[in-house]
């Protein structure tokens, strides 16, 4: 598996989630958002957490116009995969590539914290390590993590079985609970949580594990 992570202005997880792909054995390319295309070979373009481009505008409305996301669009488009955390997640809305939007939390207060989710779908690549309905601890770290969309996509995400992950404790009001949500193909991944914090007994729980060896075992079937 190879895998590229991307760093913006204000991005603070792209070391994570490059030990993250690291420990599940991805060799992993760090690329500036400046660059015009993707390594050759990439299998998946990982979307870090931060703060890109200072929030400015909207959360992610910056990034989602640079170089390298017309370059993710197009790995998308080719069916490649794409993992979005946090900040990711919203660059991912505001590209276009997953539906809805991340507002402010209801509670108007950034919130740090681990927090128990639902895994509601696993039928994808990230979430096949997973039992359905199994319940994971995964740290959160947000101000805009509140995910809203209209009723009639989110009866979509509900048909289409693309929710992937949802709250069991909902900390920041997010349309029925929803914590991930996948694209049309299951191919790009979106969630606020961050998996690639919990990698390891002294992050204080392995949960997200699961996620980042299912993605390699499948990448490496391909």
């Amino acid at each position: 598996m190879k895998a590229a992570v991307i760093t913006f202005p204000g991005s603070n997880c792209d070391r994570d989630l490059e030990r993250g792909f690291a420990m599940a054995g991805a060799e992993v390319v760090r690329v500036w958002h400046k660059e015009p295309e993707l390594p050759a070979g990439t299998d998946i373009v990982g979307v870090p957490g931060g703060f890109s481009y200072g929030d400015y505008l909207r959360c992610g409305a910056i990034a989602a116009q640079s170089p390298v996301a017309r370059a993710i669009a197009a790995h998308a488009g080719r069916g490649g995969y794409v993992l979005g955390i946090c900040n990711g997640f919203q660059v991912l809305t505001e590209m276009r590539l997953l539906p809805g939007a991340l507002m402010r939390n209801a509670g108007l207060k950034f919130i740090c914290k681990p927090v128990t989710l639902r895994v509601a779908s696993t039928d994808s690549v990230y979430t096949s390590g997973y039992a359905k309905d199994a319940e994971v601890v995964f740290p959160v770290a947000h101000h805009d993590g509140n995910y809203t969309i209209d009723a009639e996509g989110l009866a979509q995400l509900q048909a289409e079985d693309r929710v992937a992950f949802r709250y069991a404790d909902n900390p920041n009001g997010s349309v029925d609970d929803i914590a991930g949500v996948l694209s049309a193909n299951r191919r790009v991944l979106g969630l606020m949580p961050h998996p690639e914090r919990a990698m390891e007994p002294a992050q204080g729980g392995t949960d997200g594990s699961a996620l980042f060896r299912a993605l390699a075992e499948v990448l490496a079937r391909a």
